[in-house]
């Protein structure tokens, strides 16, 4: 595997933009199945999306076009408001039966990333039912791939063969929404969440904001191709732990200065800036299946690094620092193993 070295945001100037400020910024929430008969993993209970709804609601947050809110988002005027958009990966049947009215019932907008290459198996939409949805007022239909595969270069891959794999599944699941649909949104989820530089770049290319599964707010210094989103599955969506998850705000650094995630060294190293009126005391960070774990600061930087190896192909660091209004910063770095097995 070819070493990447890890960027860091260390300039004066750098420094200056990631102050902490008051600042809203947009919390996007990922689903994949709404319902109690799919596999855990990536399910959602009815109830419990109801309950999340109601929480949503309860906030007084409003719930926003992902497309537009990103767009207003990383310009030069962002808005002063919290924002939350509603996105749901696959097109499965459930979104379409299950969520789809709940949804048009209080009014609320969302974001449907569909697998071409799945439209009309079994447990996913139909192009029909994905037209309908269409046709809904604030409905929204993106770009999943066409088939799902793993798109992150893989070990030994001639970089023509990548390319060609590449093109081929984000330019005919494009290709597709425009035909079958009449949509072509500049967006796209990645699927399973990986990517690296080389595949940031092909999204950069067409224009397109990238969305993964790493957990997080966007805020003005966020990435456009590695924007972030909260997981909310059953186990990762209870109420006890989402109002900070919906009002949370992006870390105050340029994402694009930090490593794509794919790793050379196990456990990886992150290093951050550790920017203005940020402590390292309130500074808290955790590892996939470890918790909480340690991390060093030297100068105006933090090293981030888990005591032991990890044994599985995506895994991630988690770290929060409370903000002035009792809200938290929050940046989730995914990273990706490629010795490992794909799913």
């Amino acid at each position: 595997m070819i070493a990447r070295k890890f960027r860091m945001c260390v300039t004066l100037s750098s420094l200056l933009l990631a102050s902490l400020t008051a600042r809203a910024d947009l919390v996007v929430l990922q689903y994949h199945h709404i319902s109690d008969a799919t596999p855990p993993s990536t399910s959602t209970s009815a109830s419990l999306f109801q309950a999340q709804l109601d929480l949503i609601s309860e906030l007084g947050i409003d719930v926003v076009d992902l497309h537009d809110a990103t767009t207003n988002l990383l310009s030069d005027n962002p808005p002063a408001q919290q924002n939350i958009a509603l996105t749901f990966d696959d097109a499965y049947e459930s979104v379409y039966s299950v969520a789809a009215d709940m949804l048009q019932e209080r009014d609320l907008p969302y974001t449907i990333f569909v697998d071409t290459k799945a439209v009309g198996n079994h447990g996913y939409m139909t192009w029909e039912q994905l037209q309908e949805l269409a046709n809904r007022e604030g409905v929204s239909i993106a770009n999943h791939s066409a088939g799902h595969g793993h798109m992150a270069r893989k070990p030994g891959e001639p970089q023509s063969h990548w390319e060609k794999r590449i093109t081929r599944s984000l330019d005919s699941a494009q290709a597709a929404l425009q035909k079958q649909l009449g949509t072509d949104l500049p967006l796209f989820a990645y699927p399973y969440g990986e990517f690296d530089e080389a595949l940031e770049a092909e999204i950069s290319e067409r224009g397109w904001f990238g969305f993964g599964q790493q957990s997080g707010a966007i805020g003005p210094l966020s990435g456009k191709t590695r924007l972030p989103r909260y997981p909310m599955a059953n186990a990762y969506g209870q109420l006890n732990g989402l109002k900070d998850k919906l009002t949370s705000k992006a870390f105050p650094i340029d994402t694009n200065t930090l490593p794509d995630g794919i790793m050379d060294t196990n456990p990886p190293v992150l290093t951050l800036p550790l920017a203005e009126g940020m402590k390292p005391a309130r500074l808290t960070c955790f590892a996939s299946g470890m918790g909480r774990i340690d991390f060093d600061v030297s100068g105006d930087q933090i090293s981030v690094q888990a005591p032991k190896p990890f044994n599985s192909r995506r895994f991630r660091y988690n770290c929060t620092h409370p903000a002035e209004d009792g809200s938290f910063y929050w940046l989730s770095q995914q990273w990706l193993d490629l010795s490992q097995p794909e799913d």
